[in-house]
């Protein structure tokens, strides 16, 4: 069998990998700046040379221009068999990124709001020499900006003097006056700065917007390097291509250097949530560097001092990586809305008793109206022209200013000047003369509200496409396609007053040949490589003394957010398991041989109801049993209704979501593709209808099946994480809610008669989990003394009440000795397994009632609400120490 992307190939097979590449790229759109070139494209033929049609249009060589040298060497380490090998490498590309979990979350997409990440399969390549006009040009103006920060929050002579307009910057939302006159810690204000930036045609790189309030992109470009790196080995190490680890290194050390506890600094990253569209990034970024990932909640200000709630109490923080714009940092001094931030946090940074990356109040540099004054800055508090030129702009707020860029409109870009706008770019050369006109008036009445920036038609990049061809035979139409690219560069801060920059960046590239870098509007992006004359940096975030003979054991810090999601996860898990084994008992009695057991059917429907799989109003099993079966197999995907199968699938994946950096990829993966499958499954299961009325064979058949990926839930849990103080949490979410699962469907049985029923007894030692060890010990009995031995006194049976309350404990006593909890341990509730006698269990009083097994019941069905609503008092709110303790000094 021959491989189709052999078609791929002219028939003329050109001598070398950089021949064929340039034979079977097409040159960029006329007017843009060719990358894979490095030169301006001339006008473009028809592409009669795409791969698609290669086997029938042979390609011709001559016509093609040579590749520049990066872009050569590159195909030259592919080599020509390589080209039919791309769409392999692709499609291993997308399920890395599908197994790795790596998604940016898009609100309005209809897909759902986790979108798998887009990268393309190929890099930007930037020789020595582009790269070296880069760096210096960023290094400027980071210096540049931090400077007009350190101004406008001091001494304001740049708005006295008229370099800028007070307007633009104290009239922006993002100028923070609550800010004004205090000196960051450290002394910089802007450890870390973004600059997106893109050529033109003749090749010269301009800067189009600036980034400093928390830029994005830290984290998924070291996904992107892993990802790209690993397709091209070989490339990837013989063209000599800067390594990233030595800059985030010098951040991290930089931070430290700068935060008031020096290098013993607790340094967090503060996230939004799992619900911000680049959380993956915040939650990989916080692994990489070693920090604690933390959200608004999980910190709190007491006497004007930022601390972490731990487990083990509260935690000084010394440092903030931010991922959070500012108007949203402390709704106590910004937006009283926001649930986002920590009440507070602003007095903590004007006292000096925390460093924050950014400072808070630089928003007024991200609009595009300022990269118009960049200029006459750099003169002024530089004494130095730009290296790297701002994109010609205007902000139309001056009345000279808008007067000349007017007659200019057909042929610019007007951007919205302020952030809360929240208006698109408009290209003036897709406007009629009718909406030209409509703009012009526009701006003329509101002009502070807008800049018009020249248009930059962006350079373009290969990329490789593997849409589905046109062709007769249905072929793939897999070929290398140009598209606009703009690149985001980081300028670091390692020390005080001093940045570096990152080698490398993160490339975003449009979908089509419409210049809409975004990814928010479906773009894709791409993997920078910086390329050196000389030697590599080999720099990693290991530990700096490798040959170091022993290693302090340090425990990872759990956070009382992290540990409260953990402790559900493990609540949620446990109820799915167990409400998933009650559906199939109940499924099966209801169509088998026990349909006529009066005691155990009113168990099942008492059961079913007090666990959330059916509503209070439906007839109980005894009464209607149909429609009990009916409503029981609706419910299960009906998680607004009733606290179902369904209910609970979702709760594993909220309490994941927000973990997530605590989780394997496999663990994460299957808490997605459960839910995701159990849902699509009962959408387009065999005999259903849009109603939700499935047959009951089909239901059992599902829930068969998530009987067995949710075994593989525990087996993650069990087996693959850490016996922190986090999974002892998530351990005892668990036994917390066996217990009381278990003892409260026992005291059922022993209400309704159930265990007294040969079906019920059956049913029962199903419910534990525990027939075949049933028949395994005690063979054909069905008496009470064996049925109690088992599921209530064996030591040895992991579902037995004194196996899970021993446990219960045992967990709970660690967690109070690691932390020190002083007074009465949280486990006082949980009665002792130790004082259970067989005996004393099986005795009947005059009526006939096991009343010694019902006060034990329930005990541990009160004690585990108790121990639920303790345990959150002391180690997740923290609320009682609050009462003693102010926000500001």
């Amino acid at each position: 069998m021959t491989n189709p992307n052999d078609r791929l190939l002219p028939t003329d097979l050109p001598e070398s990998a950089a021949q064929l590449a340039a034979a079977l790229a097409p040159t960029a759109a006329a007017g843009h700046f060719d990358e894979l070139r490095g030169v301006a494209a001339p006008a473009r033929t028809a592409p009669t040379d795409r791969m698609a049609g290669a086997a029938s249009a042979p390609v011709s060589i001559a016509n093609n221009q040579d590749l520049s040298r990066p872009w050569a060497d590159f195909f030259e380490q592919l080599g020509p068999e390589g080209f039919p090998d791309l769409d392999r490498r692709m499609a291993s590309l997308q399920r890395q990124v599908r197994d790795n979990g790596v998604t940016y979350n898009v609100y309005a997409d209809a897909d759902g709001p986790q979108r798998p990440w887009s990268v393309d399969l190929f890099p930007l390549i930037l020789s020595q020499g582009d790269w070296a006009h880069i760096e210096r040009g960023v290094l400027q103006r980071a210096r540049l900006l931090d400077r007009v920060m350190a101004d406008v929050y001091g001494p304001q002579e740049l708005l006295r003097t008229g370099l800028l307009p007070s307007a633009l910057v104290q009239g922006h939302p993002g100028y923070l006056r609550p800010m004004h006159g205090v000196q960051p810690v450290g002394g910089t204000h802007l450890p870390i700065a973004a600059f997106d930036m893109a050529r033109d045609a003749q090749g010269g790189w301009w800067v189009v917007t600036q980034r400093t309030q928390a830029p994005s992109g830290l984290g998924y470009l070291l996904e992107n390097r892993l990802l790209i790196s690993r397709l091209f080995p070989e490339a990837f190490s013989q063209m000599h291509v800067q390594r990233l680890a030595a800059t985030y290194r010098a951040l991290l050390d930089g931070l430290r250097q700068m935060s008031p506890a020096g290098q013993d600094a607790r340094i967090v990253l503060l996230t939004p949530g799992p619900y911000n569209e680049t959380y993956f990034e915040h939650a990989y970024l916080a692994r990489y560097l070693g920090l604690t990932l933390v959200e608004g909640n999980d910190l709190t200000v007491r006497d004007a001092r930022l601390y972490l709630k731990t487990l083990h109490g509260l935690q000084p923080v010394h440092g903030i990586l931010k991922r959070l714009d500012d108007e949203f940092l402390d709704p106590l001094e910004l937006r009283s809305d926001s649930r986002l931030g920590v009440p507070g946090l602003l007095q903590a940074i004007r006292a000096g008793n925390v460093l924050v990356a950014n400072a808070p109040g630089s928003a007024f540099l991200e609009s595009s109206a300022m990269l118009g004054f960049m200029p006459a800055l750099s003169r002024h508090l530089l004494g130095e022209e730009l290296a790297l030129p701002s994109l010609p702009t205007w902000w139309c707020g001056e009345q000279a200013a808008q007067q000349a860029v007017l007659p200019q409109l057909p042929h610019s870009v007007i951007r919205p000047t302020w952030p809360s706008l929240q208006r698109p770019p408009v290209l003036g050369g897709s406007l009629s003369p009718q909406d030209l006109a409509r703009w012009t008036e526009r701006i003329q009445g509101q002009g502070d509200e807008y800049t018009v920036q020249a248009y930059l038609p962006l350079s373009q990049m290969p990329t490789w496409r593997t849409e589905a061809g046109n062709d007769s035979n249905g072929d793939s139409g897999s070929h290398i396609a140009p598209r606009s690219v703009m690149l985001r560069v980081f300028a670091v801060c390692d020390g005080p007053g001093s940045w570096r920059v990152l080698p490398g960046g993160l490339a975003r590239i449009a979908t089509d040949e419409r210049e809409i870098a975004s990814m928010q509007r479906g773009g894709s992006s791409a993997d920078v490589w910086v390329q050196t004359d000389g030697p590599v940096d080999t720099t990693t975030l290991l530990a700096h003394n490798q040959s170091a003979p022993a290693v302090v054991h340090r425990s990872r810090q759990v956070t009382s957010r992290a540990a409260e999601n953990l402790f559900w996860l493990g609540r949620y898990t446990e109820r799915t398991e167990n409400v998933t084994r009650l559906a199939r008992i109940a499924l099966q009695c209801l169509n088998g041989e026990d349909q006529s057991s009066q005691p155990l059917l009113a168990w099942l429907s008492a059961l079913a109801v007090g666990q959330g799989l059916v509503l209070p109003s439906v007839p109980p099993a005894t009464q209607a049993r149909r429609v009990f079966e009916r409503s029981l197999i609706a419910g299960l995907t009906q998680p607004a209704l009733v606290t179902s199968v369904g209910y609970n699938l979702r709760g594993i994946l909220g309490a994941a979501s927000a973990v997530r950096d605590r989780l394997s990829q496999e663990h994460w993966h299957l808490s997605v593709s459960t839910e995701a499958e159990f849902f699509a499954q009962r959408a387009n299961g065999a005999g259903g209808t849009d109603d939700g009325d499935y047959s009951p064979l089909e239901a059992l058949r599902q829930l068969e099946t998530l009987s067995g990926r949710t075994a593989a839930m525990t087996g993650q849990q069990t087996d693959r994480m850490t016996r922190d103080d986090g999974w002892r949490l998530l351990s005892i979410g668990r036994h917390l809610e066996r217990l009381g699962f278990l003892a409260a469907a026992l005291e059922g049985g022993l209400q309704t008669g159930a265990v007294f029923d040969e079906s019920g007894f059956e049913a029962m030692t199903g419910l534990f989990d525990s027939t075949i060890t049933f028949h395994a010990q005690y063979q054909q009995r069905r008496d009470m003394p064996a049925l109690l031995d088992l599921l209530v006194i064996d030591r040895d049976n992991p579902r037995s009440l004194a196996w899970v309350a021993q446990t219960l404990r045992g967990r709970i006593a660690k967690i109070e000795a690691a932390a020190g909890t002083p007074g009465e341990s949280a486990a006082t509730g949980i009665p002792e397994a130790s004082e259970l006698s067989l005996a004393a269990l099986c005795a009947q009083d005059a009526e006939g009632r096991y009343a010694a097994l019902e006060q034990y019941l329930g005990a541990c069905v009160r004690g585990v609400m108790g121990l639920s609503d303790l345990l959150a008092t002391r180690y997740f709110t923290h609320s009682v120490d609050a009462l003693r303790h102010s926000v500001g000094a």
